[in-house]
């Protein structure tokens, strides 16, 4: 497994979260070729966990950090605003995105499919304009999670996050 993190600087309407960085982990594939994040997540006490995809449309979460674990497919997802970065996700990569970061989808293969969960006590809002000021103060209030959602209380985001 390899994880980078990655600070995304405001862009156009979406705001970021120049505190904390976006998180990109590879590699998470068991011998099998099974990705359980719904067991992974779970187990880091990551809650309201569900499967789809991800919106073709830009747009960040103000109330929540949300992860998403790629669990079959492959897309392009536009991260960090209108000027963000394309990342190229396939099963078995995990993106944990602050609260504040924009996202999208820009394509994907037809089994697309991702596992998204929230830390406990936090939920998704979809927002597509630009950030108030009491948006703002939101992003920036909400509480750190206690746990990595995919290494558990002692993982990379614990440490990096903190």
């Amino acid at each position: 497994m390899h994880v980078e993190a990655t600070i995304f600087e405001p862009s156009d309407w979406v705001p970021n979260n120049q505190r904390l960085p976006v998180l990109l982990y590879t590699g998470l594939v068991d011998d099998h070729g099974h990705c359980a994040f719904e067991d992974r997540f779970a187990a880091s006490g990551w809650i309201g966990i569900w499967t789809n995809g991800v919106f073709d449309y830009q747009h960040y979460h103000a109330g929540a950090h949300e992860v998403l674990g790629v669990a079959r497919g492959s897309a392009t997802l536009l991260i960090g605003g209108p000027g963000g970065q394309a990342i190229k996700v396939a099963a078995g990569d995990c993106l944990v995105l602050p609260a504040g970061t924009g996202h999208q989808n820009l394509g994907c293969t037809s089994d697309f499919q991702v596992v998204g969960a929230y830390p406990k006590g936090q939920h998704a809002d979809i927002q597509t304009s630009a950030a108030s000021s009491d948006t703002l103060a939101k992003i920036a209030s909400v509480p750190l999670p206690h746990s990595d959602p995919v290494q558990g209380p002692s993982g990379f985001l614990t440490k990096k996050w903190r």
